[in-house]
């Protein structure tokens, strides 16, 4: 199965979980291309995928320099950032979606600061109370709160992984849980600032449109199994 058959597929299940959520959002369609080459992005960038996540800041910027829709494409950080790579992140990316401490916001703000840009972010919550997963608790704290008051970043929405399950009942759970905390987060801050909610991958993106969600990381679904 080609990947314009695959790109078909995805969208088709996308408009389906639609119509059965209750939420009746815009869901936008981001291509997952960790490990992907070049040929494959821009063949998806050619069949109308216009945003792609990547997770690692270092392949990003190999691929990057030699992609000639490189400016035209929307290109989303979806992994764990390390300090360290925070302004080739900054340069090569379009937003943040994986902010998980206030730590790294706080450095991601100041780095914005230092090149006089407000840097699109999405925060990152553990949902699932799985240890190996990274984010914020699913609760209203100090420090996911003092997020909002800095500056030089726009936090737009939050972004989770689903648990590692096969569990539909818990996958859903966890995406309400997600949205729920959105509300709880607005209501707050007393602005409707949160509009986005990412969550949904290959596996699970059609129960994340259901429980609301606005974005999906979708790439074994287009590209099939990764190769390492």
């Amino acid at each position: 199965m080609g990947l314009e058959h695959k790109l078909k597929t995805v969208l088709e299940k996308i408009e389906v979980a639609k119509k059965k959520s209750s939420f009746k959002q815009k869901v936008e369609l981001i291509a997952a291309t960790k490990t992907r080459d070049i040929s494959q992005i821009e063949k998806c960038y050619n069949l109308g995928v216009t945003t792609i996540g990547e997770n690692r800041v270092q392949e990003a910027e190999n691929k990057f320099v030699d992609f000639p829709g490189f400016k035209t494409l929307k290109k989303r950080f979806i992994g764990h950032l390390q300090s360290n790579k925070i302004n080739k992140c900054l340069h090569f990316f379009d937003t943040i979606d994986s902010v998980d401490t206030f730590k790294i916001a706080n450095k991601i703000n100041n780095a914005s600061q230092k090149i006089s840009q407000k840097t699109e972010c999405l925060i990152e919550i553990n949902t699932s109370g799985e240890t190996q997963k990274n984010g914020f608790l699913p609760i209203i704290s100090k420090e996911l709160i003092s997020c909002f008051s800095l500056q030089n970043l726009e936090i737009v929405g939050l972004m989770t992984i689903g648990p590692n399950t096969s569990d539909e009942k818990k996958i859903k759970n966890a995406f309400s849980t997600l949205r729920d905390l959105k509300d709880k987060i607005n209501q707050e801050i007393g602005a409707n600032i949160l509009k986005e909610l990412s969550m949904g991958m290959t596996n699970d993106f059609e129960l994340g449109v259901e429980e609301g969600s606005t974005m999906v990381r979708v790439g074994t679904g287009l590209f099939g199994s990764r190769k390492y």
